[in-house]
Parts: structure tokens; C-alpha cells; sequence
């Protein structure tokens, strides 16, 4: 089978794209990137939260293509069992569907009010109400896993595709200069110290295409 292609937006505004790599690492799948171009309509609707539907990221693996993020999440399990992408217990896996779940479809004013933005840094940034209330419960998600699994991942000692959903989230607190409790904050930065996460922070800073309306003030 040819080698795999990931299709992405954008590695400095698209929390789906980040997402996408960092599960396609995560299975140990070969694979290359390719971002659309910044003026692409479909592009630009997924990062500015126009579009209905998200197609960006896709795999392409042979005849295969898969696209939104826990598609490809569970087609890379299938692929590549052995690396245990999820926790292997059924009642841990379960729950760590489970936040997966919420973080894919969940956290709204997060989302809209803190956009990813990879190059930006907002010192003491005041977030609305709605937005406090969903920072509040990832740290009660994250504080829960850590404590009841030991971390430095949020179901112990290897990352699983929970940790490549909330991901992104990790960068959007450094941008916002969010203040968070110790155990979330130590979970941040472990985080953001992941090599592949390093690698893509290091390429967004090198995306030169800058989009407006995600560079809030």
C-alpha cells in the first residue's frame, strides 16, 4: 500500500488538523502532509467555524479515505492494534471514549472565543463566562484522569488518542494565558512538550498565511 497522506488546513488555526497528526504519529503509520491552500473555501470555512461539516483533516491511505478526527481515530486503531491507541482496559477505554467523545463535540465558547492560534500569545487574557465555565471542567476532566491513573498522560503512562484530542487545548491556554490549577497545568506542559507536538508548534510558527478574523485581541 502506498504511503500514507494526511490533508490538513492549517498547522497554526486548525485544532482538527493538530488532532489528525498527532493520532496518525500515535499509530506509528507513515504517512505525508499536505496543507490546502490558505485561500481554499473549504479550508477556510472549517477554521473560521462557517462550515456545517468538517473534511479537513483526511486520510488518504490507499483506496481508503477517512476524514473527521475520531473516523481516522479509530480506522488507525483498527490498522495498528499494537499500538494501543486506546487504554486497554474496557472500563477505562470506555471512559476515555467517553471525554474523547465530549471534547470532539463539546466546549463551544471554548472553541469560538479562544481560537487556535499556535504563533499568538494574549498575556492575561479575560475569557466570558461561558468560556470560564468550560475551562473549569477540563481541568475537572483532566484532574480526574491524572489522579485516578498516575499520569503523565491523562490514563497513565503512555499517550492514547484522549490525549491527541485535548491536545490542542493545552495550546490554546499558553495563548490565552489561561490560569490553571497544578495538576491541569502540569498535564499542559507535559503536553506541549510532546515531540510531535513540539514538531508541529515549530512548523505553525513558519506558516505564513495569516486569517484575520482568528486573531483575536
Amino acid at each position: 500500500m502506498a504511503e500514507a497522506k494526511l490533508l490538513i488546513s492549517s498547522r497554526n488555526y486548525s485544532s482538527w488538523s493538530l488532532r489528525g497528526y498527532l493520532l496518525c504519529r500515535l499509530s506509528g503509520l507513515s504517512f505525508s502532509v499536505f496543507a490546502a491552500a490558505a485561500d481554499d473555501p473549504q479550508a477556510r470555512a472549517e477554521l473560521t467555524l462557517r462550515s456545517s461539516t468538517i473534511r479537513l483533516p483526511s486520510l488518504l491511505h490507499g483506496a481508503v479515505t477517512v476524514w473527521d478526527t475520531l473516523a481516522i481515530a479509530e480506522y488507525l486503531n483498527e490498522l495498528h492494534p499494537d499500538a494501543k491507541m486506546w487504554p486497554e482496559p474496557c472500563r477505562e477505554r470506555a471512559h476515555a471514549r467517553s471525554i474523547s467523545g465530549e471534547m470532539h463535540s463539546g466546549f463551544a465558547a471554548l472553541r469560538s472565543s479562544l481560537p487556535l492560534n499556535m504563533r499568538a500569545r494574549r498575556p492575561r487574557y479575560q475569557p466570558w463566562s461561558g468560556t470560564r465555565a468550560d475551562i473549569a471542567l477540563i481541568q475537572e476532566i483532566w484532574r480526574g484522569c491524572l489522579e485516578a491513573h498516575g499520569g503523565p498522560w491523562l490514563f497513565g503512562g503512555r499517550p492514547t488518542i484522549a490525549d491527541a484530542m485535548y491536545a490542542p487545548v493545552a495550546s490554546r491556554f499558553l495563548t490565552y494565558d489561561v490560569e490553571l490549577e497544578p495538576l491541569p497545568a502540569a498535564y499542559r506542559d507535559h503536553i506541549l512538550g510532546w515531540e510531535p507536538m513540539v514538531e508541529w508548534m515549530a512548523d505553525a510558527v513558519l506558516e505564513p498565511e495569516a486569517i484575520e478574523e482568528l486573531e483575536v485581541d
